[in-house]
C-alpha cells in the first residue's frame, strides 16, 4: 500500500488549470479539507465545500452568491502522474458551495488519490479506495469506527490516531457535531448560538471541519456516516423534539440540509425538506455487508417520558426504533446476504443494559431497551435468515463496551447469537476516567468490557475472524495524547461471542 505522507495530505502537489475567469479571484476556498465516502466496486463519492472564510456568522463561508466551477482529478498515484478521471463540478450557493462528485467505471478493490482546484488554489490530497467485487473474500479489511465529538469538550486527537492506523474505511456512528452553544467549562470556544437555522448548522459544521485532526481522518480513507441525535437536537424522535417546539420541522429540515452539504454522501441522500433517507447497504466484497441504520428519523417517541426507567410500555409489540419500512429493508438484507460478516452500523445501545439491582430492570428508554419488540424482530430476523456472523456497532454512550448479544434477554443462559462493539466518544464528556460501573457488569454478565476513557475502535475482518481493538486516550482536554489498546477481543467465524486476546 502506498503511504499517504503528511506533505501530500496538507499540500496536494502542483496546480491545475485555473477556472472562473471574469470574476474576482477567491481566497483559498479549501479550508474545510476533503473527504470521500460510500465506496462501491466501480466508484466512490468525492467531497469538498468551498469556504474561504469558514467562520463567518452567516454560514456562507465567505463565498459569493454565484455558481463556482470546481475542477477535480482522480489518480492511481499521489503524484497524479496516472490520472484516471477528471472533470468539473459546479458548487452552488443553494448547496452551501459543497461538491459531491461520483466518478464511476473505476477498478474494484483499488486505492486512488483525489484533489480539487478553484482559481489556482489546490486542495489537500485525499486517499480513497473502491470496494472489492462482490464475490471476493480474500481481501482483509481494517475498519475503524468513532462517534460523539464535541468541539468544546476536547481536542480531536482520537481522529488523528485513527488516521495513523491507516484504515481501509471509517464508520462514523453519529453525534459528528453538537447543537449546543458554548459552555463555561469548554476548553475550545464553540461559535454561534444553539443551532436552529441553516446558517447556524452550516457554521457549526464548518467550525468542526476546520480541525486539522478531523481533516486528516477524512483524507486517509472513505467514510460511511450516519447521524444520531445531536446533529439535529438531543434525543429527537421522528417529529417529536426533546421539548415542545412548533418550529421543529423547520429546524430538522435545516439540519438535514447542512448534514448533506458537509458529508461525503451520494446524491440519492439529498434531503427533501424534513425527509432524508440515510439508511443504506454497502458490501465489502464477499467479506462484510454493512447495513447502515437510522434509528432517529422513523422511531416512535421514547417510552415513559424517556430517561432510565422501569417501563412496561417499552415492551409494547407495536413500538419500533427503525420504522416498518427500514425494518423490512433490514430483514430482507439479512435474507439476501451471502457475506461472511453482517455488520449493523447504528447509533444506540443494542444489548440489554440493566443498571438496577433486584428483579426489576431499569434501562435506557432512548436505546433498543426502550423498543423491545423491535430489537427482538431484528435479532430473530438475522437468526432465522441464517446470517453467518452478526456484529452490531454502536456509539452514543461515551464509553467503550463489548457485549455478547443474546437471543432471549429474560434467560441468562440463552444462547449468544451476535456481538456488539460500542465505541467511546472522541471528546464528549471530557477526559473520562478509569471508574468501572460494577453494578452494570454485575447485572449484565453478557457485557465483557466497560471503560469511560475516550477513543475509538479498530477492527480487522478476515474470512476466519474479526478482531476488535479498543483504543483509548488518557486525556482530550489538551491536545496530543497517544492512543493505546485497552483490550482486544476476537470473534471467530461461526462462533458468536467475544474471546479476549
Amino acid at each position: 500500500m502506498t503511504t499517504v505522507t503528511r506533505r501530500s495530505l496538507l499540500i496536494g502537489g502542483v496546480a491545475l488549470a485555473t477556472a472562473g475567469a471574469g470574476f474576482p479571484k477567491l481566497e483559498d476556498p479549501f479550508t474545510l479539507g476533503v473527504a470521500s465516502g460510500d465506496p462501491r466496486p466501480d466508484g466512490v463519492v468525492l467531497w469538498t465545500r468551498l469556504a474561504p472564510r469558514p467562520l463567518d456568522e452567516d454560514g456562507l463561508g465567505g463565498m459569493p452568491d454565484r455558481v463556482v466551477p470546481v475542477h477535480w482529478e482522480l489518480a492511481e498515484d499521489e503524484r497524479f502522474q496516472r490520472v484516471v478521471r477528471r472533470g468539473v463540478q459546479p458548487a452552488r450557493p443553494e448547496s452551501g458551495h459543497s461538491v459531491h462528485v461520483e466518478p464511476f467505471g473505476l477498478r474494484p478493490g483499488r486505492e486512488y488519490y483525489y484533489r480539487f482546484q478553484v482559481d489556482g488554489h489546490l486542495s489537500p490530497v485525499g486517499r480513497t479506495r473502491t470496494t472489492p467485487e462482490p464475490w471476493v473474500l480474500g481481501q482483509d479489511l481494517t475498519m475503524c469506527f468513532a462517534s460523539c465529538a464535541h468541539f468544546g469538550e476536547g481536542y480531536f486527537t482520537a481522529y488523528r490516531r485513527l488516521a495513523e492506523d491507516h484504515p481501509d474505511v471509517v464508520l462514523h456512528l453519529g453525534d459528528y457535531q453538537y447543537e449546543y452553544a458554548a459552555k463555561a467549562a469548554d476548553v475550545r470556544t464553540v461559535l454561534g448560538p444553539e443551532t436552529r437555522t441553516l446558517a447556524d448548522y452550516r457554521l457549526r459544521h464548518a467550525q468542526y471541519k476546520t480541525d486539522a485532526d478531523l481533516q486528516l481522518a477524512h483524507a486517509v480513507a472513505p467514510w460511511l456516516v450516519v447521524w444520531d441525535d445531536h446533529e439535529i437536537e438531543n434525543n429527537w424522535a421522528d417529529d417529536v423534539p426533546e421539548q415542545p417546539d412548533p418550529a421543529f420541522p423547520a429546524r430538522r429540515a435545516a439540519a438535514f440540509q447542512a448534514y448533506y452539504e458537509n458529508m461525503p454522501l451520494r446524491r440519492g441522500a439529498r434531503p427533501n425538506g424534513v425527509d432524508m433517507q440515510l439508511y443504506r447497504r454497502l458490501g465489502w466484497g464477499g467479506l462484510v455487508n454493512f447495513h447502515m441504520l437510522d434509528t432517529r428519523q422513523y422511531r416512535d417517541d421514547q417510552a415513559c417520558g424517556d430517561g432510565w426507567k422501569t417501563c412496561a410500555d417499552a415492551g409494547l409489540p407495536g413500538r419500533s426504533i427503525t420504522g416498518a419500512a427500514q425494518e423490512e429493508w433490514l430483514l430482507d438484507g439479512f435474507r439476501r446476504s451471502r457475506s461472511r460478516w453482517d455488520v449493523l452500523g447504528q447509533q444506540v445501545f443494542f444489548a440489554e443494559r440493566d443498571r438496577k439491582d433486584g428483579p426489576e430492570k431499569e434501562t435506557s428508554m432512548d436505546s433498543w431497551d426502550g423498543y423491545l419488540a423491535s430489537r427482538d424482530r431484528v435479532t430473530r430476523g438475522w437468526v432465522d435468515a441464517g446470517v453467518r456472523n452478526a456484529v452490531v456497532l454502536t456509539g452514543d454512550v461515551h464509553a467503550h463496551y463489548a457485549a455478547d448479544v443474546k437471543l432471549d434477554w429474560n434467560d441468562p443462559a440463552s444462547r449468544t447469537v451476535g456481538t456488539e462493539l460500542v465505541c467511546s466518544s472522541v471528546t464528549s464528556g471530557g477526559d473520562g476516567n478509569d471508574t468501572v460501573d460494577q453494578v452494570q457488569l454485575r447485572n449484565n454478565p453478557h457485557i465483557k468490557l466497560h471503560s469511560r476513557r475516550r477513543g475509538y475502535v479498530r477492527t480487522r475482518f478476515t474470512a476466519r475472524e474479526m478482531r476488535a481493538d479498543f483504543r483509548t486516550l488518557p486525556y482530550v482536554r489538551t491536545a496530543g495524547a497517544e492512543a493505546t489498546t485497552l483490550k482486544s477481543f476476537v470473534v471467530e467465524d461461526r462462533n458468536p461471542g467475544l474471546n479476549p486476546v
